[in-house]
């Protein structure tokens, strides 16, 4: 069954009224093996995210983000998630090398949680670093689900070591709210940190927030002159790539997509693709009250910033257009050339327009859609290049499941150690990415966007017998 074939039979059981939805949580299926050691419930939330603006959404335990959770690297966990939504929903635990059956993602058989029962994920976490989780249900034309909700939340696996010295450490996590379908004029690529190439039709948003609110409401970070603050940046955005900066200061990028960057650099602004993390230190030395937020204008009036407020500081928040400056993953990694791979698959993206009865284009990897598309096939072990083409007008993060890759070339430029699970495919670019075959078991690779996903931009990778 595809993804939208399931969403059709999900919407085919709600409308019959038997969906045992909104029963309490203890009359749903209980799952075996004893006390969880964590707890998850999908389910309706309304957000306050600024004044007079309430969101109606799905979240995690009533709370955008969801819960924090903080697991040891190799020390099996179990996390019940009991759906109490309408709909068939599961949980995608993004980052993680662990089996396909836990992964939460239908494409590689992880069971879907249908409404008003409760499924026990088991697995033992790795690597260490930031991850997150999040839905990875389908949305199609209902922008009330999938990503476009407010289900994530941050994931942290530790290990012996600490990251860096700090004094204090803060979890952001950016989400755009309110999706309608918009068309892609030039009004609305000045909204945009995606700024693509092409019209079409789209999906545009009211707000934004950092966290649960928008700028200027909610709780400022407060911090102290001399502290090293660690921040952890999380793109939960469905759609929506950003761009951010902190007038006065910079961000020592010490970790991407939660694996350390060999070469750690500070920058003035970082650039955070749809489900992009980093790690960054910020050496609080400039005293005020201070706006961190998009570099765009628009984007802050929609929401997307926070207030850093020093400790005896007092005032409006004071923003400063940062120098523009092109994002270059390659500054973060070492130059040269990466190993040589054992068998390179050469993957070329485009959209090839509405089909009838749609409101979005269609996307494929070389010509074909999923679920047509045919899986690539490895051997475990052996070491694969992919070659990203994008042959579109849009920036496409791509995401692998279950693997950690080496971004090998940008362009024209070589690379080596900077080890990803997303990246992100600017218009008309081609990126070379390896991956090692070390996890047995279906692997999905797809374009983050929720929109681009649901329609056709999805591949499955399966190990060879």
């Amino acid at each position: 069954m595809n993804r939208r074939s399931f969403l059709s039979s999900t919407g085919a059981v709600i409308a019959s009224g038997t969906l045992n939805a909104f029963l309490p949580t203890t009359m749903a299926a209980a799952a075996p093996g004893g006390k969880p050691d964590h707890v998850l419930r999908i389910g309706p939330c309304s957000l306050d995210i600024g004044k007079g603006v309430t969101i109606k959404t799905l979240s995690y335990n009533g709370q955008v983000p969801g819960p924090l959770l903080r697991l040891r690297e190799g020390v099996p966990v179990t996390i019940d998630v009991t759906n109490a939504s309408s709909g068939a929903d599961l949980v995608h635990w993004h980052g993680l090398a662990i089996d396909s059956l836990n992964d939460g993602a239908m494409e590689e058989g992880s069971p879907m949680i249908a409404a008003g029962e409760t499924h026990r994920y088991n697995f033992t976490p790795k690597p260490t670093g930031s991850r997150w989780y999040h839905t990875h249900a389908a949305a199609y034309d209902d922008l009330t689900l999938g990503t476009y909700s407010g289900q994530f939340g941050f994931l942290l696996i530790e290990g012996k070591q600490r990251p860096a010295h700090y004094d204090q450490e803060i979890n952001l996590a950016i989400h755009h709210w309110e999706p309608s379908f918009v068309p892609m004029v030039q009004t609305m690529r000045e909204q945009s940190s995606n700024m693509p190439l092409t019209a079409g039709s789209d999906v545009g948003y009211k707000y934004a927030t950092i966290n649960a609110h928008m700028l200027g409401e909610g709780e400022p970070i407060r911090v102290k002159k001399g502290q090293r603050v660690l921040m952890r940046l999380l793109n939960a955005s469905a759609t929506e790539n950003v761009v951010l900066s902190l007038p006065g200061h910079s961000f020592k990028i010490i970790a991407m997509d939660g694996n350390p960057v060999p070469t750690p650099r500070s920058v003035e602004v970082l650039s955070l693709a749809v489900a992009e993390r980093v790690d960054a230190i910020v050496e609080m030395n400039t005293p005020g009250v201070w706006v961190l937020g998009s570099t765009l204008e628009k984007a802050r009036e929609m929401g997307l910033g926070i207030v850093v407020e020093y400790a005896g500081q007092t005032g409006a928040p004071v923003w400063k257009d940062p120098t523009p400056q092109d994002w270059d993953y390659t500054q973060f990694a070492h130059a040269g050339e990466a190993s040589k791979p054992d068998e390179t698959f050469v993957l070329s993206f485009r959209d090839i327009g509405r089909r009838r009865g749609s409101k979005f284009d269609r996307w494929t990897i070389n010509n074909k859609s999923w679920p047509e598309i045919e899986p690539l096939t490895v051997q475990q072990g052996k070491r694969y290049r992919m070659v990203f083409r994008n042959g579109s007008g849009d920036q496409h993060p791509i995401h692998l499941h279950r693997h950690t890759f080496e971004v090998t070339r940008i362009g024209d430029n070589l690379m080596n150690g900077l080890m990803k699970d997303v990246i992100n495919v600017m218009p008309l670019d081609t990126v070379e990415v390896d991956f090692v075959a070390n996890n047995p078991g279906d692997t999905l690779l797809h374009c983050h966007q929720q929109l681009h996903m649901d329609y056709g931009f999805m591949q499955l990778i399966k190990y060879s017998t």
